[in-house]
């Protein structure tokens, strides 16, 4: 069967990225120099949100996934973020995730949900995150108050988070990044935070910048440490949006040519999420008919099988 070319959309090239200067290439641990690259990155990350395009979940449900894969890795994890993925789209309705599964809950859970946490949200949050809960946490909802009051700059307001986390409670820094995502948007007035530091340190920005290569969120550089990691994680966001807006295009290109019934409601979660599994039954698709819709959209350029499997395929932009 032949099957017509279908044309790049030219949404690619509207996708802001990072200017090449603007990324950290070497040490940096002059915090003026820090900051003016943090605040770089970020006006174009932000020109990007601001945008709302259509695929905007799927990119936010990718970078959650980098992070939790980030997460594990922090935590001695061996599961990749394939084996996240899985963990989480394949469990059993109802069921407990299991301790990988509930890490990619905890950053789907951020990229998800408005900015903003109270004490409820934030014990919520540390069960996802594998993070005992004290006393000493009950306060970081007021220290972000205050944080966000004294009008700091952005990626010196995360730091300020990661430094109060780790006093409060050493060895719950998964909890410090997540937060410290959450300030970013409050800070910037995002509808939604952007996964993005949880990944960027593990990446190795904050140990580049630290003292003696190692970083300590009491010691020294600590906020040049995170303004690195800010420019890192939104040059990676928004190189990851560059990807995903050509292929989006792609799969509304093909949409007129979708005869399936309720093929709209698969194209939507297509948008909205990391993946949909080819198992995907609803009110208006049969399994059958959502595996031959997933096999024509791959035909057509639109979609990617992600999982590598011939049975439970997991497919997405």
């Amino acid at each position: 069967m032949e099957l017509e070319p279908i044309p790049t959309s030219a949404a690619s090239s509207t996708v802001p990225l990072v200017p090449g200067w603007a990324v950290p290439l070497s040490p940096v641990t002059d915090p003026a120099e820090a900051a003016f690259l943090a605040g770089s990155a970020l006006n174009s990350l932000d020109n990007l949100v601001r945008t709302t395009p259509p695929w905007a979940g799927a990119w936010r449900a990718r970078l959650a996934l980098a992070c939790a894969a980030a997460a594990a890795r922090h935590s001695g994890r061996a599961e990749d973020e394939r084996a996240l993925r899985d963990a989480w789209v394949l469990r059993q309705p109802g069921h407990d995730p299991g301790p990988a599964g509930r890490l990619f809950a905890g950053w789907r859970r951020l990229a998800e949900r408005s900015p903003g946490v109270d004490i409820a949200a934030l014990q919520s949050v540390c069960a996802l995150l594998g993070v005992g809960w004290s006393e000493g946490l009950a306060a970081l909802p007021e220290e972000i108050n205050h944080h966000l009051a004294t009008g700091r700059p952005a990626p010196l307001a995360a730091a300020a988070l990661v430094r109060a986390v780790d006093t409060a409670q050493p060895g719950a820094r998964l909890l410090g990044w997540w937060l410290a995502d959450q300030v970013l948007a409050l800070r910037l007035r995002w509808p939604l935070p952007v996964p993005l530091l949880m990944a960027a340190a593990a990446a190795g920005g904050l140990r580049r910048a630290g003292r003696g290569g190692s970083f300590s969120p009491e010691g020294d550089g600590l906020d040049a440490a995170v303004c690195v990691a800010v420019a890192h994680g939104a040059a990676r966001a928004c190189r990851l949006a560059a990807e995903i807006a050509p292929r989006a295009a792609r799969l509304e290109a093909v949409v007129p040519k979708l005869r399936a019934k309720g093929a709209g409601d698969a194209v939507r979660r297509l948008l909205d999420d990391d993946v949909v599994p080819g198992t995907l039954h609803t009110d208006a698709l049969s399994r059958w008919a959502a595996r031959r819709l997933f096999e024509r959209l791959v035909a057509l350029g639109a979609v990617r099988e992600l999982s590598g499997r011939s049975s439970f395929k997991l497919f997405g932009l």
